[in-house]
Parts: structure tokens; C-alpha cells; sequence
């Protein structure tokens, strides 16, 4: 009997804590990432910026019409917010949705970090300090065990402060060096490569021509719009 109250309990906490996670990469056509959405239960996601803060959150529907899109709708559960008697640097932000706690740096913590989003639920973001690199200062530098990493202020122009890799998965851009229509997108994300109509082409120019706008590459969905 102790042996199955154990199992139980060891099947719950591996549920709930594999509910927090990166869940979608969703990138522009000029190849800059737009914001990575956190998965909760039920399809909830909790878009966030690169740097480090909250846009928006739902609940993600998929079109049984079209394959690979999908629309956010409003989420109706429990939320709650912090209030004005809360620190300074995250009153008026969300503190609970469903069962999950959003926590922030609060205004004693590093300038660079003050109202950034430090957990939710047991996943933890941390992120760059101005000493590491003074054009990565205040961008997530790992989301629980995931480390996100960017191209430096030392590489090629239409590279600078894209995201470079999420865990295992690394990204890859058109240079500057590439066709005007063509620089800056995205080449390829893991092992799936971009391609697209060059300026030549003066009817599509610069539009996708081969690639999915939707994939998942280790476990994370990549959406590029």
C-alpha cells in the first residue's frame, strides 16, 4: 500500500512540473523572435519577451481546418493580481493563473532585473548581467534547465541580439552578405532549413519558399510568421 501511495505521489509531481515548460518560439519575417510562450495546463500559455516580461496569456486553440495554426482566446479561469501594497516593481501584474504563482524581481534586485519575471509555477528564468555581455543585458539566459543564448554585438550585422539557440536547438540567420530580400530571416532552426524567393523574384520577394512555418524541433513548436 505504501509502495502505490509513493507511485502516486511521484506520477503527480512529475505532471505538474512537466506542465511548466517552453512550449513555443514564435519569430517574425525579419527573423526577430517575437516571444516564447510557456505551456501550462489545458493549452494556457504566458507569452513572454525576450526580455523577460509578460505580454499576454490564453488559451490556444487549434484550427481543425487549417493544420499548424492557431488563435489565442482569453482564459476565463482564476487569476489574480498583485495589489498596491505589493513591491513597487510588480504591482498590478499577475500572480496567480490557475494554480500556478508568477513571481518577479522585485526593486531591491539589480536595476537590469527589477519587474522581470523570475518564476512561474517551479520554472525559473534568469537572465544576463551587464558585466557578461553589455548588449545582452536583461534577455533570458535560461528558463528552468534551458539555456537561451543570442548572437553577440561582435557578429554579422543581421545577426546581432537574435536568438541563437533554445536547449539544444540551435538557430541559424541569412547574413548580410546574403540578397537584400533574404537577410536577417531565418535559415534554420535544428536541422530544418529556410529557404526563400530573392529579390529577383520581384513578385515574392523575400517570401517563404521552402520550410514549415510550424514545427517542432525537440519538443518546442517554432512558429515563423
Amino acid at each position: 500500500m505504501k509502495k502505490i501511495i509513493f507511485f502516486n505521489c511521484i506520477c503527480f509531481f512529475v505532471l505538474f512540473t512537466n506542465a511548466q515548460q517552453i512550449a513555443k518560439v514564435t519569430i517574425n519575417s525579419t527573423g526577430v523572435t517575437e516571444k516564447i510562450s510557456i505551456g501550462l495546463d489545458e493549452g494556457v500559455l504566458l507569452n513572454i519577451s525576450l526580455d523577460g516580461n509578460l505580454i499576454d496569456y490564453g488559451v490556444e486553440y487549434f484550427s481543425e481546418k487549417y493544420a499548424g495554426f492557431s488563435r489565442m482566446e482569453p482564459y476565463i479561469g482564476r487569476t489574480e493580481m498583485y495589489t498596491t501594497f505589493d513591491n513597487k516593481a510588480y504591482q498590478g501584474k499577475l500572480k496567480y493563473i490557475g494554480k500556478y504563482a508568477v513571481t518577479y524581481y522585485a526593486s531591491f534586485d539589480a536595476e537590469s532585473l527589477q519587474g522581470k519575471i523570475k518564476s512561474i509555477g517551479t520554472l525559473m528564468f534568469n537572465y544576463y548581467l551587464p558585466f557578461e555581455d553589455a548588449s545582452l543585458k536583461g534577455k533570458i539566459k535560461t528558463i528552468g534547465t534551458n539555456n537561451i543564448t543570442y548572437y553577440s554585438s561582435y557578429e554579422n550585422e543581421a545577426l546581432k541580439g537574435k536568438l541563437k539557440s533554445v536547449g539544444n536547438t540551435s538557430l541559424t540567420y541569412y547574413t548580410s552578405f546574403d540578397d537584400k530580400a533574404i537577410k536577417g530571416k531565418i535559415k534554420s532552426i535544428g536541422q530544418s532549413s529556410f529557404t526563400y524567393y530573392s529579390s529577383f523574384d520581384r513578385q515574392y520577394a523575400g517570401a517563404m519558399k521552402t520550410g514549415s512555418q510550424r514545427q517542432n524541433v525537440g519538443g518546442i513548436n517554432f512558429v515563423v510568421n
